[in-house]
C-alpha cells in the first residue's frame, strides 16, 4: 500500500494530540453491533456519535479549535445545526464569546438547543453554504475568529479522534461508511484510519440531493452544484474554494456511493424499528450506502459512523 501524504499524516498525528488535550470534554462513544441478522462472517457494527454530549461528532472539532483561540477573541462559525450546537456548548465552557450563523432551513430543534445556550443566532441564506459565506463576511467586517465547520486542520483533527477510539474498540475492520457533507469528519476520520490502519476502506457516502464534495472529488477541483431539501440536512451545502477537505478527502476515500431520499428514508425506518435507535437524516445516510448492497460486504467487517442523533421529531414520525 502506498504510504499516506505528508498532509494525511500531520492530520493523523494531530488527531493523536488532540484527543490527550480534549478527552474531559467528549464522551467516547459505544460501538454497538447490529441487531440485523448476518451470516456466516459478517459483521455490522455502529459508532454511536449520536450518543455524543451534544448529539453529533461536531463537539470534537469545536473543543479541539476552540482551545487555540484567545479567550478575548469574539468567534463566529455558520452552521446546519450541529457544528453551532457543539461550538455552544464547547464556548460555554471557554468563555468565548459566540455568534452562530444558520441557514433558514435550519431544523427547529437545533436552533432552539443553540439559542438554549445563549448564543447569539443569525438566520441567513437558503442553505449551509450561503450562511457560510455570510459568517465570513461578518468575520471579516467584525474582526471575529471565523470557525469554518470543516476547513480547518484543528476541526479536521478533532474529527478524526473517532477514528482513534473505532480502531481501539474494534479489529480487523474492513470498511468504514462515512457520511459527506463538507468533508471535515471524513477527512479527519479516513487521515487516522490510512494512517493506523491502512487495509480498512474508507466509504463515502454523499447524499444525491446535496453532493458538492462527491463532485468536487470527480472534477478535481472545487465545483458548485445546486443544493436540494435532504433528510440529510446535516451534511447539506457546498465546500469552500480552498477548502482542505478536497485533497485529503480525495487521498483517503476508497469509494464514494451515492443514496437518494427514499433511501436514506428507509435507513431511518431501519434504524428505529430493527436497531431501536433514533438519528437524523445524515446519520441514516451512511447506513444506506451499507444496507443498499449489503451482500457486497458479506463475510466482513463494516463500521457505520452514525455522525448524529438530532431529529426533528415531526419530520421523523412522518417518516417510520
Amino acid at each position: 500500500m502506498s504510504p499516506v501524504s505528508e498532509l494525511v499524516a500531520q492530520s493523523a498525528a494531530r488527531s493523536c494530540a488532540v484527543h490527550r488535550k480534549i478527552a474531559g470534554a467528549i464522551y467516547r462513544t459505544p460501538v454497538i453491533a447490529s441487531r440485523l441478522p448476518m451470516e456466516g462472517d459478517t459483521r455490522l457494527f455502529y459508532k454511536t456519535e449520536n450518543f455524543q454530549h451534544t448529539g453529533s461528532f461536531k463537539l470534537r472539532g469545536a473543543n479541539a479549535k476552540l482551545t487555540t483561540v484567545p479567550l478575548d477573541r469574539p468567534v463566529i462559525t455558520a452552521s446546519s445545526g450541529n457544528h453551532g450546537i457543539a461550538c455552544s456548548l464547547a464556548a460555554q465552557t471557554t468563555g468565548h464569546e459566540l455568534i452562530v450563523v444558520l441557514p433558514e432551513t435550519v431544523v427547529a430543534k437545533k436552533r432552539r438547543t443553540i439559542e438554549g445556550f445563549g448564543t447569539k443566532v443569525v438566520i441567513h441564506g437558503a442553505d449551509a453554504s450561503l450562511s457560510e459565506l455570510h459568517a465570513q463576511q461578518l468575520a471579516e467586517a467584525e474582526g471575529y475568529t471565523y470557525i469554518s465547520p470543516y476547513n480547518d486542520a484543528e476541526v479536521i483533527a478533532g474529527q478524526g479522534t473517532a477514528a482513534l477510539e473505532l480502531l481501539d474498540q474494534i479489529e480487523g475492520v474492513d470498511n468504514v461508511f462515512i457520511s459527506m457533507g463538507g468533508g471535515g469528519l471524513i477527512s479527519g476520520m479516513g487521515s487516522v484510519i490510512k494512517e493506523f490502519s491502512p487495509q480498512t476502506r474508507v466509504i463515502g457516502v454523499s447524499a444525491t440531493h446535496s453532493c458538492a464534495l462527491a463532485a468536487s472529488i470527480k472534477a478535481g477541483k472545487i465545483v458548485e452544484t445546486e443544493h436540494l431539501d435532504t433528510l440529510a440536512d446535516g451534511v447539506a451545502g457546498g465546500v469552500d474554494a480552498d477548502s482542505l477537505t478536497l485533497p485529503m478527502a480525495s487521498e483517503v476515500i476508497d469509494e464514494i456511493v451515492h443514496c437518494d431520499e427514499e433511501q436514506i428514508a428507509a435507513a431511518l425506518k431501519l434504524l428505529a424499528w430493527e436497531e431501536n435507535m433514533l438519528v437524523e437524516g445524515a446519520a441514516a445516510l451512511a447506513l444506506a450506502a451499507y444496507s443498499g448492497d449489503s451482500q457486497k460486504y458479506a463475510g466482513q467487517t463494516s463500521v457505520v459512523l452514525l455522525c448524529g442523533g438530532n431529529y426533528e421529531v415531526e419530520q421523523l414520525r412522518g417518516i417510520i
